[in-house]
């Protein structure tokens, strides 16, 4: 029983060590191979619609004003939106 024990707790340290182990090559490897550039399969950037939040190709997104929209309808939506606040802000000055 006790060579058992004995046994259990020596694999246990043998996992835990190969664990760290190999954390810290995952670590070394990413910090060699430097920070992933964030692209699909393709190698397109992804971009993330400032209305919905929806992340998508960049080819496949729309930008106006500095800003990505998956569609035209959330890219009014937005600009609607905006020139709104801005009215409002104008009335309070």
């Amino acid at each position: 029983m006790n060579l058992l024990l004995i046994r259990l707790i020596i694999f246990a340290v043998l996992f835990v060590a190969g664990l760290k182990l190999y954390r810290m090559y995952r670590e070394w490897k990413l910090d060699r191979d430097g920070p992933d550039q964030g692209g699909d399969a393709q190698g397109n950037r992804m971009v993330r619609c400032r209305w919905c939040q929806v992340h998508l190709p960049e080819d496949d997104a729309l930008r106006e004003r500095g800003e990505w929209f998956c569609s035209g309808e959330h890219r009014d939506k937005y600009l609607s939106e905006q020139k709104q606040e801005q009215k409002e802000q104008d009335k309070e000055d």
